[in-house]
């Protein structure tokens, strides 16, 4: 395995950057996601490191070689695509052994046979080995997908949202199978999303990115709780968290605050005596574990969670008060408090 740097790259397509001044480094063994809406450049990023694309400025080193300037197969890097990408003609043994047969990778039949057994039983579809790829189900063919990468034993693996063309009981159950698989490799992993649970089940370290610009990076616990800016803090938690103007309810905010940000926890909500009410009860959504509770406190509403056995009901008035919120500034970054 290996780690990546990239430094100071800069990709465009005519007048539009669509990586700006990208410095990442991921180290050995670690999984790295990049989160971010789509035309954030994610997909470019890991075109740039494959080297489908060539950036107009910075560099690119794999295990301290700068490979720049190296042709896609001359970087040992395996990419899974969004779509599975199998050959339909052939059959899922074929398919996963058809990397190791190429002419710059060739390997003995012994070899071969060996690698895909251990791959298959690992992915878990050593059962399906003699099926076509036509006759397997879509969690099987992403399992092949991934085996077929993961065959090769390349330095790096890069993942282009391989997840987001199943069903969500599917996503569940391959986002559990795919941390085991890195995990069980020690293998180096750059695995791009817009999703944020994958991100946050995933990742060692999340990567924003907004407009070919990466924002923060850091564990998701640090992401969640500490987001440089307002983009960051919309992009992890659900329900998003709830951004309100400074002063619309009681709070020592620091100086310079303009926006307040409140998740759930960060909210005390009790149903108002006879005297003073914060806000009313819109509406109750039964989740059957939880329940999303939506206010309208001032000209602003605010969603949040609650108990499934709550009391509110809708129609309620109620009292509502920060409890260690986040706070930012007027150009949405986020003030230590």
């Amino acid at each position: 395995m290996a780690d990546i740097s990239l430094r100071g790259v800069t990709k465009r397509f005519g007048e539009t950057e669509a990586v700006s001044e990208l410095n990442l480094h991921i180290a050995n063994g670690e999984f790295v996601v990049l989160l971010g809406p789509t035309g954030a450049g994610k997909t470019t990023t890991l075109r740039l490191i494959a080297g489908l694309e060539r950036p107009e400025r910075g560099s690119i080193v794999i295990a301290g070689r700068d490979v720049t300037k190296l042709e896609p197969a001359a970087r040992d890097v395996a990419f899974v695509f969004q779509q599975y990408s199998l050959y339909p003609h052939l059959t899922v043994y074929e398919n996963l052994a058809f990397p190791l047969r190429s002419p710059t990778r060739k390997r003995s039949e012994d070899e071969i046979n060996a690698r895909v057994a251990e791959i298959a039983k690992l992915v878990r579809i050593d059962h399906k080995l003699e099926n076509k790829s036509t006759r397997l189900s879509g969690g099987e063919m992403q399992r092949v997908a991934i085996g077929r990468a993961l065959v090769r034993r390349p330095a790096i693996y890069l993942m282009d949202e391989p997840l987001s063309s199943l069903d969500a009981k599917l996503r569940a159950e391959l986002r559990l199978e795919l941390k085991r698989i890195q995990t069980e490799l020690g293998s180096t992993l750059l695995y791009v999303t817009h999703d944020q649970i994958e991100a946050m089940t995933m990742a060692d370290r999340i990567g924003i990115l907004a407009e070919g610009r990466l924002v923060q990076i850091g564990t998701p616990r640090e992401i969640y709780t500490q987001p440089a800016n307002l983009h960051v803090a919309a992009r992890l938690g659900q329900p998003a968290i709830n951004l309100l103007p400074a002063g619309l309810l009681p709070d020592a905010a620091p100086a310079g605050t303009k926006t307040v940000g409140a998740r759930t926890e960060h909210l005390k909500i009790e149903k108002a005596a006879t005297g003073h009410a914060d806000g009313t009860v819109d509406w109750i959504e039964h989740l059957g574990d939880q329940n999303h509770l939506h206010l309208t406190v001032g000209d602003r509403r605010l969603v949040t969670l609650t108990d499934p056995d709550t009391s509110f009901q809708k129609g309620d008035r109620v009292t509502v008060r920060f409890r260690a919120p986040l706070y930012f500034d007027g150009a949405g970054n986020r003030i230590a408090g």
